[in-house]
């Protein structure tokens, strides 16, 4: 049974907050989402530019916009398995490795995108 909590706008508000709070620590403490938040800066003048139609443009955006999405959900990971023990072991290591490579897939994906829409 799930616990009662917060309705309506409260609870709407309420989740805005945390996820301005989770946004930035994550812009506190990850290089990585710091570049990959200037990537996608960079990106979005040129994906307007470039894209021929509003499904192309919308398209570049979202590949880049889902880096940070999935860097995310990389830190989240990191901040658990650091919070549990900062300890070698090979299950830690094995999570930490495969949200990297969530991430690196992001990346080969959105240049993917990027070059089919713009040498297509």
């Amino acid at each position: 049974m799930a616990k009662p909590g917060k309705v309506g706008l409260e609870r709407i508000l309420s989740a805005s907050k945390y996820s301005y709070q989770g946004l930035r620590a994550q812009w506190k403490h990850e290089a990585a989402f710091r570049q990959e938040a200037f990537l996608f800066l960079i990106s979005l003048p040129f994906a307007i530019w470039l894209g021929d139609s509003g499904l192309e443009r919308a398209v570049l955006i979202f590949s880049v916009g889902m880096v940070l999405i999935v860097e995310t959900f990389n830190s989240s990971v990191e901040a658990v398995v650091d919070r549990i023990s900062h300890e070698h072991h090979e299950l830690s290591g094995r999570a930490k490795d495969l949200g990297s490579a969530a991430v690196m897939l992001a990346l080969v994906l959105a240049a993917i995108v990027w070059l089919v829409i713009l040498l297509g």
